[in-house]
């Protein structure tokens, strides 16, 4: 049994859901879990949607409201040429839903809002791509992943219940994914990443780009042979192609060498993803749904090739803060409880940290709410300053690379070297916002 899983990008319009079904018929074979995230930037709209939802903005909302309607619409009247196909019912019937949503008086909590506006996206996608693939000789079983994934109520970045969870998976799918007669046509079976459930029957988030996590869990649950996870590039590259014109494909690399580069801010893989895959010794391969017949790359057991090349990371956008304590005293436990205490309340995740002894420097994202917060509650106890619109560079292997091209045109403000890590902060040729 396999796990496949296709992400926004693979299902951004008609032309992908069909390529989406050829690599399922040509490659995917069964038994198959696919897992499927919402369409293009779907989330991305309905994100700003439970803004101006929560901030009142009544014509705001119904307008973005409106073109993600449309959008979803327009994809399945390309796909599905009877307008009468009980797929239109069905995709009428979740933006009802919505819409009712919308125009009830928002509450106070935040999150829960955004859950319950934002899983539209992935609800949508898999009515759209299950209908299609039925239609077009893929026969599959659509399952609710709320009733799937079972969570807490941590709205926006819920945390699975790993003892409940497989036991619910195993007990619905596996009854579908083993045929009671080899006769039977392996079975696949569409499900949505990125969202779960309480056992209240809420709907709950996994955190952004927590399609792959699904696909883990899944994985992990049922003790699949492998996931595999289709990207627009073609495996897992050293460097960003957008920033950079060389890039390099690494074939193989460890679980713990892709849970290293997810963790200094990679985002071909969730950070969450590796670990119940690696608990269990599942590989992962990551795959170009373009050019599904090449190898891409392999996620395992295998440490032999980590090093081989050097891989660039690059997080924009960072806060740069120098912590003083304002007595003059070392920076020695107790004033570092308090910092990370501060961090920790929060929500903030440190990215980079270097201590003196009368000062401690830490760089993070930057946050429009998380940030001045945070800020306000350091600047009780200590002296702070900091800088803005920063970018922290990451070099894995470094003994490998050269950083002069990197750093050239940029202020080099701090910098940090383990053994097989180098971290750059540094403030680049023009301001960021």
């Amino acid at each position: 049994m396999r796990v496949y899983k296709f992400g926004g990008a693979s299902v951004r319009d008609p032309d992908s859901v069909r390529n989406v079904a050829r690599i399922i018929r040509d490659h995917g074979g069964g038994p198959l879990v696919v897992v499927v995230s919402a369409m293009g930037k779907t989330t991305n709209a309905l994100e700003m949607l439970t803004s101006a939802y929560m901030g009142g903005d009544t014509a705001g909302m119904e307008k973005k409201y409106r073109e993600i309607r449309d959008f979803h619409f327009a994809i399945a009247r390309e796909l599905f040429t009877d307008p009468r196909h009980i797929v239109f019912d069905v995709l009428e019937q979740s933006f009802y839903h919505l819409q009712y949503y919308i125009r009830e008086k928002p509450g106070s909590n935040y999150n829960y809002e955004y859950d319950r506006i934002v899983s539209t996206g992935e609800l949508v996608s898999t009515q759209i791509v299950s209908h299609y693939l039925n239609d077009t000789g893929v026969a599959n079983r659509l399952f609710p992943a709320q009733k799937l994934v079972i969570t807490d109520a941590h709205f926006r970045d819920a945390h699975v219940d790993w003892i409940l969870t497989p036991r619910v998976i195993k007990g619905k799918l596996n009854p579908y994914l083993r045929p009671a007669r080899e006769t039977e046509k392996p079975s696949i079976i569409v499900t949505q990443g990125f969202i779960g459930g309480t056992s209240q029957g809420f709907t709950t988030t996994l955190g952004r780009e927590g399609s792959d996590y699904t696909a883990a869990i899944l994985a992990y649950s049922l003790e699949a042979e492998e996931v595999v996870i289709w990207k627009d590039v073609p495996g897992l590259l050293n460097a960003d192609p957008k920033l950079f014109r060389e890039t390099l494909l690494m074939p193989n690399i460890s679980y713990q060498e892709a849970i290293e580069l997810s963790y200094y801010g990679a985002t071909v893989i969730h950070p969450k993803t590796l670990k119940p895959l690696l608990k269990k010794g599942i590989p992962l391969k990551v795959k170009s749904f373009t050019d599904p017949e090449s190898p891409g790359t392999i996620i395992n057991q295998n440490q032999e090739h980590d090093s081989l090349l050097p891989s660039y990371i690059f997080k924009f956008n960072q806060v740069l803060a120098s912590i003083f304590p304002r007595d003059f005293s070392f920076i020695a436990e107790h004033n570092l409880s308090r910092i990370f205490s501060d961090f920790a309340k929060h929500g903030v995740k440190i990215n980079l940290m270097q201590n003196s002894a009368i000062s401690f420097s830490v760089c993070f994202d930057k946050d429009p709410v998380k940030t001045p917060a945070l800020l306000r509650d350091l600047e009780k106890n200590f002296t702070v300053k900091y800088n803005t619109g920063l970018e922290l560079i990451t070099i894995r292997h470094y003994e490998h690379a050269s950083t002069e091209p990197i750093l050239h045109g940029r202020e080099l403000l701090l910098e940090q070297k383990s053994r097989t890590t180098l971290q750059l902060v540094v403030k680049p040729n023009e301001p960021q916002d």
